[in-house]
């Protein structure tokens, strides 16, 4: 079994939804694969912040090459958020994440802050889906809560549009937790929540219970480890 097949296959038949944790640089992505995770997904704002630029900011070459070190740094399957694709082509999109050595991709379907159309979205999704073929495990944002669009049948329309474009995985970032359940029954397969790691909101059963079969972090991560630095300097400086 490839690391592609792997990683699909971890995202179906489980009982309790699959934790991806997001590595910002080679060191974080050991550390998570020592603490036993079976895979990765890589967040655009925290290896943004790991490379000193502001989220969404971040130029395409440095990002792809973030994401290699993190991918040859482990032996785990990698999955890369990579934003809206950069205005690559899909045919050389596909290119720059198999050379990185990378499983899987988020793709957003909004661009400097605004929706794209979904029939037009939906479509490069399945140009990407035919360039990629098996190799890639095309995970799809859902814009419209982050874009203040809170729309539920529109966030449903979108999703349905990306999975029936080819996307394995849809992720409504930004949905409220009770509408979980509607999106759960509205949408088939793979379903992406992101968590929380300040303790408010429903745990990750919780969130499973609520129809999230996949649960990323964002750069919760990478911020949370930045403050316990900022901390640590901050009492040896003292």
């Amino acid at each position: 079994m490839t690391k592609a097949e792997a990683f699909r296959a971890l995202h179906h038949g489980r009982a309790t939804p699959l934790v991806l944790p997001g590595p910002w640089d080679a060191a974080s992505a050991q550390a998570l694969v020592a603490a036993g995770f079976p895979a990765l997904a890589t967040p655009s704002a925290g290896v943004a912040a790991s490379l000193g630029y502001a989220d969404g900011e971040t130029p395409a070459d440095e990002m792809f090459a973030a994401v290699a070190r993190i991918a040859r740094a482990v032996d785990v399957p990698v999955s890369a958020d990579v934003e809206d694709g950069y205005g690559l082509t899909p045919k050389e999109l596909v290119e720059r994440l198999l050379e990185a050595g990378v499983v899987g991709c988020n793709l957003e379907d909004s661009r400097h802050g605004v929706l794209k159309d979904p029939r037009e979205h939906a479509e490069w999704l399945a140009e990407v889906r035919a360039e990629a073929g098996d190799r890639l495990f095309l995970n799809a944002r859902v814009d419209t809560f982050v874009r203040q669009v809170p729309d539920v049948a529109e966030t449903i329309g979108r999703a349905r549009r990306y999975v029936a474009a080819g996307a394995d995985c849809v992720y409504p970032i930004g949905v409220p937790v009770d509408v979980l359940p509607r999106l759960r029954a509205g949408v088939e397969g793979p379903l992406n929540v992101a968590a929380r790691l300040d303790g408010e909101g429903p745990s990750l059963a919780g969130l499973g219970a609520r129809g999230a079969t996949r649960i990323t972090f964002g750069p919760a991560l990478q911020q949370r480890a930045t403050a316990a630095l900022r901390e640590i300097a901050e009492g040896i400086r003292a």
